[in-house]
């Protein structure tokens, strides 16, 4: 039997062979902590603490600020110093909470008074959603609002997204590895709300030494089961995903549940995990901070809200100033314009290199070779797709299906005539969504 897959994608470098063997390190901020409110798709969260309030590690500054949102906590105890506007990792200005950190660490008592099986569905969606848990991989939908479909008895996979296929990245490869119970535990959890699912762990085969950890862990578990997905870039975006384990395919206008799925990220898991099973709230994320301009590439255990140059400086600090800093991965993640900001729930890599390829290369004219429509994992045309965009041309774009697009850059990556692709049909895609909303 084949490895499960999908058409298209493309094979870049992975370079985590520069992080993936370093066991995750706990990082212990000294300086102040900032805590977007917006660390989440939806509404963003409102401050419930004040200049000068006093807070504890584990107490919550900010609830929920709708039914799509999620709140926040503090993950060091100390004082309020403001709420104000700061840079987040992809260089807009939101408000935040400024806390002083005394370096104590003293902690609210967590309540865990029940068993999971003691738990009632309403009770562990409380719980999740109390907590503050997000998407982990990047796209930080809130996970009470993903686990509440309008029909749960038709969800017939969960999901767990094994994959990493970014370049770079191996946080979750150390947290399969190290966290292997915590993660087959946030799985059961899960599981716990839809009676007729079965819980899918997709793992790529560059990952034996996890697969085989994963197996063993859920041998036991009649309603669990590793399969094992060709390595290949971007075999863990969701719509690829699911079509590579299940075989259902999914369009713009559809939610994985349409498809009777959900798709939940490794660090996602372990945040439900601990929630549900240890009553502690989202605090705390793994990140990788590697590239060549990176003294000692390494995975690290973060606090939200730490500086993103406490979290470099743990990792001996540059050997070079980096023409490039990315937070998140080099396909789709986002060029930083300052290191002066804060690790959010989203962010899983700080990657820094000494030269910037992309920068240095010219952009051409379209040769008209095809490469672009033959590694599209949306089977759609990029190089059409950007002249319309570069056009504006969006009726053109929308019959087209620039919709379609998941803005992975594998057309970026293998044109010919470096013209970039991806960051034209997703500007546009942004304007063709925004009017559509209007109307």
């Amino acid at each position: 039997m084949g490895l499960l897959t999908f058409k298209g994608g493309i094979h870049p470098n992975d370079g985590k062979s520069l992080a993936k063997d370093q066991p995750i390190k706990e990082v212990i901020p000294t300086g102040k902590m900032i805590y977007p409110l917006s660390q989440h798709i939806g509404a963003p969260a409102t401050a419930i603490v004040a200049k000068g309030d006093a807070v504890l590690k584990g107490q919550k500054i900010a609830e929920a600020g709708g039914f799509v949102s999620a709140p926040i906590y503090s993950s060091v105890s100390g004082k309020v110093l403001a709420l104000e506007k700061h840079l987040n990792p992809t260089g807009n200005s939101v408000d935040c909470i400024v806390i002083e950190n005394d370096g104590e660490y003293n902690e609210v008592e967590y309540s865990c008074s029940k068993a999971l099986g003691e738990l009632s569905k309403e009770e562990i969606l409380n719980k999740i959603g109390e907590a503050g848990i997000v998407g982990m991989g990047g796209a930080g939908f809130p996970t009470r609002v993903k686990l509440s479909p309008k029909e749960p008895d038709k969800i017939e996979y969960i999901i767990a997204n094994c994959a990493e296929c970014e370049p770079y990245i191996t946080a979750d490869y150390r947290r399969m590895l190290e966290n292997t119970e915590e993660l087959v535990s946030g799985m059961r959890v899960v599981l716990s709300l839809f009676e007729n699912a079965k819980g899918i762990f997709g793992v790529e085969d560059n990952k034996k030494d996890c697969i085989e950890k994963l197996q063993e862990a859920v041998k036991d578990e009649p309603r669990m089961e590793v399969r094992i997905l060709q390595t290949k870039y971007p075999q863990g975006a969701e719509r690829q995903l699911i079509y590579a384990l299940t075989k259902r395919a999914i369009n713009s206008s559809m939610l994985p549940a349409d498809a009777g799925c959900i798709v939940d990220n490794v660090e996602t898991l372990v945040g439900i995990h601990n929630a549900v099973i240890n009553g502690k709230p989202l605090m705390e994320r793994i990140v990788t901070v590697s590239g060549d301009a990176v003294v000692r590439p390494g995975n690290f255990k973060v606090l939200l809200g730490t500086n993103h140059q406490e979290v470099i400086e743990a990792a001996g600090g540059f050997n070079c100033s980096p023409e490039k800093v990315i937070s998140g991965g080099p396909m789709m993640g986002f060029a930083m314009i300052s290191l002066d900001t804060p690790i959010t729930k989203t962010s899983s890599s700080i990657l820094a290199f000494e030269k910037d390829v992309v920068a240095a290369s010219s952009e051409s004219a379209c040769i008209n070779c095809g490469r672009c429509v033959e590694v599209c994992p949306s089977r759609i045309i990029p190089s059409r797709l950007a002249d319309f965009a570069q056009r504006f041309n969006e009726e053109a774009f929308l019959k087209w299906n620039g919709l379609e697009c998941v803005e992975c850059g594998s057309c970026s990556y293998v044109c010919p005539a470096k013209r970039q692709l991806k960051q034209s049909i997703g500007a546009m895609k942004k304007i063709a969504l925004a009017n559509k909303r209007k109307k």
